[in-house]
């Protein structure tokens, strides 16, 4: 189970929520309003994920691409957790990738960036993880995304119910080799990571 609302042990995590909330009311960052609602389904449903992405690292600094990343989840929430990964957002929408550059100068996280850019058209060196919260389907999350992938590096879709119609749809050099399913604390739906990589 992951931590939940009352285990997050960093303020800036609260102080994101605070400025999430400010920002929303002009720039339309997201859809849920209610700072106890955002609380659980932003928060608690990005720190779910943290264990997963630490077993993966094994304790390695990593390079995070967090594609359509919107407001900056789960990018702003890894970033505050994990000082020694480097995460990169990155939005289409410029609005959305200044809120995400006023919350690393806020919040004082040097190893956040958000880009205002398509993803396939990002000139960045490769990442050891991409992810993305609520971007494509899975087959074209990872057609878009292909040359920014680090040697080695995976792909780690977060999802509500296992997508078994996307599955099929992914290229046949693509497997889907582990689907995680969470339990987000007080969050009443199903939640999946769909982790991806070359055959």
């Amino acid at each position: 189970m992951g931590p939940g609302p009352s285990a997050i042990a960093d303020p800036r995590h609260e102080s994101y929520l605070g400025l999430l909330a400010k920002w929303n009311a002009a720039y339309n960052l997201t859809a849920v309003r209610d700072p106890a609602q955002m609380r659980i389904q932003h928060l608690a449903d990005c720190l779910a994920v943290l264990p997963a992405l630490r077993r993966h690292g094994g304790g390695q600094p990593m390079r995070v691409l967090d594609v359509g990343s919107g407001g900056g989840l789960p990018g702003v929430v890894l970033a505050i957790a994990e000082p020694a990964w480097d995460v990169t957002c990155v939005d289409a929408v410029g609005k959305k990738a200044a809120f995400v550059r006023q919350v690393a100068g806020e919040l004082a996280l040097p190893n956040l960036h958000a880009e205002h850019a398509r993803v396939e058209a990002l000139g960045l060196p490769p990442f050891d993880v991409i992810t993305s919260r609520a971007f494509a389907p899975l087959a074209d999350f990872v057609r878009l995304t292909r040359s920014l992938r680090a040697p080695g590096g995976v792909w780690m879709a977060m999802k509500g119910k296992r997508p078994d119609d996307e599955i099929a749809t992914l290229p046949d050099d693509i497997e889907v080799f582990h689907v995680e399913h969470l339990e987000v604390p007080s969050l009443d739906a199903e939640r999946c990571l769909i982790w991806m990589r070359p055959r």
